[in-house]
Parts: C-alpha cells; structure tokens; sequence
C-alpha cells in the first residue's frame, strides 16, 4: 500500500511514540502523569506509586520524553514530570480521529465521528 510523503513522516512519528509506550511501567507512568494534570508529579512520587526504583524509573522517563510524551522541569532538588497533553490527544486523534469517516455506519456509541449533529 503506498503512503504519501506527509502520511508517511506523521506514522513513522506515532510509530515512534508507540515504541515509546510499549512498556509496562511506561503505560503505568503515562496513565499516572494524566491523571495527575497538568501540574505533574515529582519523580520520588511517581516512582513510589508504581514502586519502581528510582534508576529505572529515569530510564523509563527519558524514553517517554524523547518520545515528546512527557517533560520534566526541575525545581529546587525535585524534578517534576507530567504529560504532554497536546502530544497523547494527537496520538489517539492520529489512530481513531477518522473513525468510520468514510462510511455512513458508526462503529459504536463511542464513535468520536458525530454524524447526527
């Protein structure tokens, strides 16, 4: 199946971010930074809610931020992580924001396409 040069860049960059998710504990961390907004969470939080150790939770991290999924900013002698929101909503907007877009047929009551407004 050929893909356009644009399509093409766009699912080579999900592909990436996907990679990036395909751990465990970088599911669990992910679903943990959503959860807590936009503020984040400090690495030693983090890290004692999905009991992992510090040093692999870094790891883990680093994989999630050069995915662009998450951020860091250090204050004073903690570091804070959270979501990139705009980053996760346009992955999931990238796999299912077409749904059924090219039929007359929802696929279900959580369709994102609104056909009947």
């Amino acid at each position: 199946m050929a893909h356009s040069g644009r399509h093409q860049d766009s699912d080579d960059i999900v592909a990436r971010k996907l990679t990036a998710l395909a751990h465990p504990i970088r599911l669990a961390a992910i679903r943990q930074l959503a959860a807590a907004g936009p503020a984040g969470m400090a690495a030693g939080r983090l890290g004692e809610h999905l009991d992992v150790a510090p040093n692999a939770l870094t790891f883990h991290l680093q994989k999630l931020a050069t995915a662009g999924l998450v951020e860091s900013q250090r204050e004073g002698q903690f570091v804070y992580y959270r979501a990139v929101f705009d980053a996760l909503l346009a992955l999931t907007d990238h796999l299912v924001g077409a749904c059924c877009s090219e039929t007359e047929e929802r696929c279900g009551p959580r369709c994102p396409t609104l056909r009947d407004q």
